[in-house]
């Protein structure tokens, strides 16, 4: 049943992969940290401007929320390297490259075994 229109809804592919858990949690709740902090400094300049009596504490509340703000970005920051080093991110080029090393130190390895052994037999029959 076919009736030649497109469909409404179209799935797109991601353009960037879903951040991780940790970091996507940390991210929403300094978004939030922020817009609060923005509201409060909102009203500290309306009450600052209309002379009301509330203007002091919301400019010192303002204070500390930007301090509060800052510290939930950082922690966007250093919980992403966090989530970052641990689990890590492993991309193509970086794999093959891991691989490559892996092959190098092989050979490395097996190099010294051979002359290690062809040395101590040598020692043996100096010996």
């Amino acid at each position: 049943m076919d009736t030649g229109r497109q469909p409404l809804w179209q799935e797109e592919p991601a353009a960037r992969p879903r951040m991780a858990d940790p970091v996507r949690t940390a991210a929403v709740r300094a978004v939030i940290i922020v817009a609060i902090t923005l509201i409060q400094a909102m009203v500290a300049f309306l009450c600052t401007l209309a002379g009301s009596w509330f203007a002091f504490p919301a400019v010192l509340s303002t204070v500390a929320s930007t301090v509060v703000a800052t510290w939930g970005v950082l922690d966007v920051w250093v919980t992403r390297q966090v989530w970052v080093q641990r689990n890590g991110v492993q991309s193509q080029p970086s794999s093959t490259a891991r691989e490559l090393r892996r092959e190098r130190r092989r050979a490395r390895r097996q190099e010294r075994r051979a002359s290690r052994e062809g040395s101590s037999g040598v020692d043996r029959a100096a010996a």
